[in-house]
């Protein structure tokens, strides 16, 4: 008998045992620098010729590790290992599917300050948003595996006389799954795990900024005994391989987090119909944010401000439910601003090795000069608070940047920054806060600060978001609590850690029988 799901705890690293055992691991993981993974389809290990190394960035130049990057010429070989592995594999039962899930869930808590330190050292995550990520992906091995359970049961039908009819929930195929770098635990399990617990194989194309997490976890699957073929490891360029996975005619479905740009041309891709191709492909889509709280004046000002530099400035602004946008009444505004100002020029900046650092560095060199350019343009569009610039140090560290007096159509306040840049739009009430929250192609997170019962309803009819909350932060979605996914330009609203998720990767089967 499965217990019943609960979220997995986080690491108090107040405690001095856990922060002895998160320095330790950061010292192991670090001694593994330079190793060379090799690509694995269908069991095979493979060695190419051409090389991708993943960098710490922190430390500009320094390999972490080194993997096989594969080409377009990959595609049909891994997506023949998945088709061969998926003949078998559709017919597990959901329960010995689930318990691969289950037991790799236990390998990642036994793992997890390897894991940790893996994230610090490979995307720069400090130690709480670490190890946030790395319980959210035991929560989705252990959430996924549940629901394959209960997919698989009985479903409900209208009794038809004389007949004896059901209705399954089967797999699809062979999917591919493309992860990002900045959820590089949680996301990359996730989605992997919601396919392969549906009954599907899969080829995991990792992010080239965070394949090191995505290897380990691939050894995690291969230690708990998952049979060869049914995930397949296959680093490698986003445009070139991933692309032409999407395309390949046996690709069944496409799991992709990422750009709304990168998301959009999967989309197309997809609903190409190329020669032997007998389905439409599924594709399962979310493609960031530009999400926005708003602070009324009945709201808890000290609440609000803590609630908004987390979303705002919590690793370094790179989620697509971060805190891009805050709209902030005229009658409170100057006293928001007094109040958050100092705690955004306190935060430290640096190396996240450093426990005391709560933000580290932009993901890579590209990251840098994109954020520092929407930083020129915000400096025409608005007033410059606080930051505006690098920040010392050895990796793409930039400051902690507030501009305020920003139109809501500028271009600060509509394209996603995807960094550590928060955008202040001042509203006379607070029916226009909520036309401006809407004023952008995105849908994904929103957060009010009110204490008003008649705004808290309005917003709840009228914010439209995927994930909409009151009085707390836009980020930090709980699996299980908080489904999640969002509306327009952010994707297809597929509800990770929802009970509807796995819908996307199965299709109903009816069987009707008549009964003699």
């Amino acid at each position: 008998m499965v217990s019943e799901f609960t979220n997995e705890p986080l690491v108090d690293f107040s405690d001095p045992q856990n922060r002895k055992k998160m320095e330790e691991a950061l010292l192991s993981v670090g001694s593994q620098m330079g190793r060379e993974y090799e690509t694995v389809i269908g069991g095979e290990r493979i060695q190419l010729d051409e090389k991708l190394k993943t960098y710490n960035p922190s430390k500009k130049g320094e390999v972490l590790a080194v993997f096989q990057k594969g080409g377009p010429d990959l595609a049909g070989r891994a997506i023949e290992a998945a088709e061969e592995a998926f003949l078998a594999w559709r017919f597990t039962p959901a329960e010995r599917r689930a318990e691969y899930a289950f037991k790799a869930a236990q390998l990642l808590r036994e793992r997890r300050f390897e894991f940790d330190a893996t994230m610090v050292l490979e995307v720069g995550k400090n130690w709480v948003e670490a190890d946030a990520d790395l319980a959210e992906a035991v929560d989705f091995l252990e959430f996924y595996g549940r629901e394959a359970i209960r997919y698989s049961r009985i479903n409900p039908v209208t009794k038809v006389p004389g007949e004896d009819n059901e209705l399954k929930y089967i797999p699809l195929g062979v999917g591919v799954v493309i992860p990002p770098w900045n959820f590089p635990a949680a996301i990359m399990v996730g989605m992997t795990t919601a396919s392969f617990v549906s009954g599907n194989t899969v080829i995991l194309k990792p992010s080239s900024d965070a394949p090191w997490v995505a290897a380990k976890f691939f050894e995690v699957l291969r230690d708990v005994g998952l049979p060869p073929g049914v995930v397949n490891f296959v680093p490698g360029s986003g445009a070139t391989l991933g692309m032409e996975l999407v395309k390949h005619p046996r690709c069944r479905f496409i799991a992709f987090t990422g750009s709304k740009e990168v998301g959009l041309r999967i989309n197309e891709e997809a609903a190409k119909v190329r020669e032997g191709q007998i389905w439409i492909k599924r594709a399962i889509l979310e493609m960031g944010g530009k999400d926005t709280i708003i602070v009324d004046d009945s709201a808890d000002l000290d609440e609000a401000v803590d609630g908004v530099l987390a979303s705002a400035f919590g690793y370094q602004g790179q989620k697509c439910s971060a805190c891009s946008r805050l709209v902030l009444l005229d009658s409170i505004h100057d006293e928001f601003i007094s109040k958050f100002i100092p705690k955004v020029e306190a935060i430290k900046v640096g190396p996240t090795t450093d426990p005391e650092n709560y933000m580290g560095p932009v993901i890579n060199q590209r990251a840098e000069e994109s954020i520092l350019r929407y930083i020129q343009i915000g400096k025409k569009e608005g007033k410059l608070l606080t930051g505006g610039e690098k920040a010392e140090g050895d990796g793409w560290f930039i400051k902690p940047t507030v501009f305020d007096g920003v139109a809501p159509d500028a271009t600060i306040a509509q394209e996603e920054i995807f960094g550590p840049v928060l955008a202040v739009i001042r509203a006379k009430d607070f029916q226009e806060a909520l036309q401006i929250a809407n004023n952008t192609v995105y849908g994904l997170t929103g957060s009010v600060y009110s204490n008003s019962r008649a705004n808290l309803e309005r917003a709840r009819r009228e914010f439209h978001v995927g994930n909409l909350y009151f009085n707390r932060k836009c980020t930090g979605a709980l699996v299980g609590g908080h489904p999640f996914g969002g509306f327009n330009m952010s994707g297809t609203d597929s509800k990770a850690g929802g009970r509807d998720y796995l819908l996307l990767f199965t299709q109903a089967k009816a069987i009707s029988e008549k009964v003699r």
